[in-house]
């Protein structure tokens, strides 16, 4: 349609609402009386449909349409009488039909069915030049009993007409074409194949396995389909195209065995018709199982987050929240929140003398709410649309930034300058709200916010379950409530640090300056923290003995104590002697060439216990394709696969390298295990393709491959797990 055409009949729908009321009941009638319209059944095979058109007013004929809302009767087409020529403006020459209008329409009876259910569509306008929207109308015609002897004109209509017009819809097994396919052992593979012009609806889809002793169907979802306000259904989704999802077993014996699948469906042609529900029935043949686990009824024999969507599926709201609060406290013990620790300690102490105890907790407040909003937010994103906006929140230039903003933070604390807005906006919020005083409590909500995205990108299990759940039901209002109290619980340390931080934090005098510099100092250990994301390990290392022989230089490390010296002097100067020798130590590493600030003479006479601590050694893969081949090449050598995605950028992975995979017993556990690594740091089109492909947020996530090449999807570990832990899920695995 010529796009002035679309924009006129936004003018008409705009109209009808604006427009045309304003003009006033006595100046133009409603349409349901300018074009008052009967249907009525002449016959088994002719409906006539009577428009009474009021003085000044005039019907379009190609704005009629005429539809049968069910497949056992067709509509055929309308023989319209002669009308008036009309010249409009938008459509041209058309014709038009003014008064009295009757309209014969053959229909052909299927089954010899007694009722028709149609839908008159039509668009007229006022001689005035105002012109109403396209209107429906819906009738249900009794109709009469089939006649003994058929007229031969009616017939004569049947076969030219409406038999053109059966066939011009595709029988059902066209329109939708169903098929069914095995997997794996487990799992079953289902898809239609939807002729264009047809659609399918979501709610009408349903299977049951026949002939299948010890087979039953798992929990499975079907993806999100397109809204459509359906006038016998209400509000429903659709599926055009195509359609398709997996569907999980359950497995009660291990033999192979034929099991007979029945798809139950229903859908419409985009014209109007519908079909009758319908269903298909098609033989699978299931493989011997090499292992009964993934699907089985127990929970306890479930992927972590696979028990987490389950609950979200199954249980109530108050019991799933309730839950996800205490996922997030649990969360909150992890070092994933530790760096968020010294920002918000930071923002109390640079109030100085001025803080209160209320004042601390509502800057605690302010900041955990903002994260926990963060959270839900770019969750929900995430999980709609498949982006993990965290990873993206790692990209160089956004950690420069937001490191170099620690250090500006940092300076302030050690008195350089002042960060305060100007005096006139200071008054202006001081007026308006004196808990709003110099707008700290917009900054603490600014600061949570950032630090939700750049600070800690964790992805842990509850994180993950949640998004999931998301991804899967489109249910953004249970998945984000689910992912907002996860926020809050991990605010908690949070907000008990805001609580006491009034009574425990120093108001005035020296040791509030002293206070100040020593957060000043955290402040450059967190930008230098962030930078290790993006910079080389040498000068991360370099930057970290700078940050530790300078303080030490403050705390007078290398002047000489006086013989009356306070202890506090003497435990500075302790302090400060700790720190001057570490940072000496980490400079003789950064010469030989070392990167890890915790072992900074590494390579210095390497003994045996040395070597024990070394981690895993992983195999780097980049894309699906090397991935695929490589756990290929295990199974052809009886080897199983773990498979690790990782980036720097990630806490907890971190953690998972310098302590789980340094464990001896770790290691020993694995051994003879291929070993492989996805390093998503980048956050590439590759690495997003290999998260897309498992139905991955992000990282820490480990994956295992078996030597039928499939994944053990309800081994799946997400998140931080400790060496103990780690061992007891490997030993899950091999049992």
């Amino acid at each position: 349609m010529p796009f002035f055409k679309i924009a006129y009949f936004c003018f008409l729908s705009l109209l009808s609402s604006s427009t045309i009321a304003a003009l006033g009941a006595d100046e133009i009638l409603p349409p349901d009386q300018a074009f008052k319209v009967t249907a009525k059944a002449l016959s088994n095979d002719q409906i006539e449909i009577t428009f009474d058109i009021a003085e000044g007013y005039y019907l379009y004929r190609d704005k009629m349409r005429f539809e049968s809302k069910t497949l056992q009767v067709l509509v055929g087409d309308p023989i319209f009488p002669s009308g008036e020529t009309h010249h409009d403006e938008n459509f041209g020459d058309v014709i038009i039909y003014r008064n009295i209008l009757t309209i014969p329409v053959p229909i052909n009876l299927e089954n010899g069915e007694s009722s028709l259910p149609l839908l008159v569509k039509y668009q007229g306008c006022a001689d005035r030049g105002i012109c109403y929207p396209p209107q429906k109308t819906t009738f249900e015609l009794k109709l009469p009993s089939p006649a003994v002897h058929a007229d031969p004109i009616k017939q004569l209509l049947k076969d030219s007409k409406l038999k053109t017009f059966e066939q011009e819809l595709l029988p059902p097994d066209q329109a939708f074409q169903f098929f069914a396919s095995v997997k794996d052992e487990q799992t079953l593979h289902v898809n239609w194949h939807i002729a264009d012009g047809y659609y399918l609806y979501r709610e009408k889809i349903q299977f049951e396995l026949l002939n299948a002793d010890g087979v039953k169907l798992g929990s499975y979802v079907i993806p999100r389909g397109e809204p459509k306000q359906d006038e016998a259904f209400g509000l429903v989704e659709t599926f055009h195209i195509e359609l398709d999802f997996d569907l999980p077993v359950i497995r009660s014996g291990l033999s192979a065995q034929t099991i007979t699948l029945q798809a139950s469906y229903q859908g419409c042609a985009d014209r109007g018709v519908c079909y009758p529900p319908m269903s298909k029935k098609l033989d699978l043949a299931l493989p011997i199982a090499q292992q009964i686990q993934a699907q089985q009824a127990d929970t306890q024999e479930l992927s972590e987050q696979d028990q987490i969507v389950r609950s979200l599926h199954n249980d109530s709201l108050p019991s799933t929240l309730l839950s996800f609060f205490g996922f997030g406290f649990l969360l909150s013990l992890t070092p994933c929140i530790f760096p968020m620790i010294p920002i918000l300690s930071g923002i109390i102490v640079g109030h100085g003398n001025r803080i209160t105890t209320t004042r601390a907790f509502l800057l605690s407040l302010s900041y955990v709410f903002a994260s926990a909003l963060t959270y839900t937010l770019f969750g929900i994103l995430a999980a709609l649309f498949g982006s993990n906006l965290q990873a993206a929140f790692q990209q160089p230039w956004i950690i420069a930034l937001f490191s170099a903003i620690f250090v500006v933070l940092s300076l302030s604390m050690f008195g350089f300058y002042n960060l305060e807005l100007p005096k006139s906006f200071q008054a202006k919020l001081h007026n308006s709200s004196e808990k709003h005083r110099d707008g700290s409590l917009w900054g603490a909500a600014i600061m949570g916010a950032l630090s939700s995205l750049i600070v800690g990108p964790c992805v842990a299990a509850p994180l993950a379950g949640a998004l999931i759940y998301i991804g899967q039901t489109g249910d953004a209002i249970l998945g984000g409530s689910a992912l907002f109290v996860l926020g809050l619980g991990m605010g908690i340390p949070l907000l008990l640090l805001g609580a006491s931080a009034g009574k425990l934090l120093p108001k005035a005098g020296n040791w509030l300056n002293s206070t100040k510099a020593v957060f000043g100092v955290i402040m450059l250990a967190v930008a230098v923290w962030m930078l290790s994301r993006i910079l080389p390990g040498n000068i991360i290392m370099l930057l970290w003995a700078m940050l530790l022989i300078m303080p030490a230089i403050y705390l007078n490390a290398i002047d000489p104590l006086h013989e009356h010296s306070s202890g506090w002097k003497k435990l500075w100067k302790g302090l400060g002697l700790m720190m001057l020798a570490y940072g000496l130590i980490l400079l003789i590493g950064f010469s030989l060439g070392n990167s890890n600030p915790l072992k900074p003479l590494q390579g210095l006479g390497l003994s045996s216990a040395q070597a024990a601590e070394t981690g895993l050694v992983f195999e780097r893969v980049d894309s699906i394709a090397t991935l695929e081949a490589r756990i290929q090449k295990a199974a052809d050598h009886h080897q199983s696969v773990m498979l690790d995605f990782y980036a720097d950028w990630c806490i907890s992975c971190k953690e998972m390298e310098a302590y789980t995979f340094a464990d001896p017993h770790v290691k020993q556990a694995l051994r003879g295990v291929v070993l492989l690594q996805v390093d998503v740091t980048k956050n590439s089109d590759q690495d997003q393709a290999l998260l897309a492909k498992y139905k991955l947020i992000g990282p820490p996530a480990i994956l295992f491959f078996g030597l039928d090449r499939l994944e053990k999807t309800a081994n799946r570990i997400i998140g931080y797990q400790d060496a103990e832990t780690f061992i007891k899920s490997l030993q899950h695995i091999k049992s």
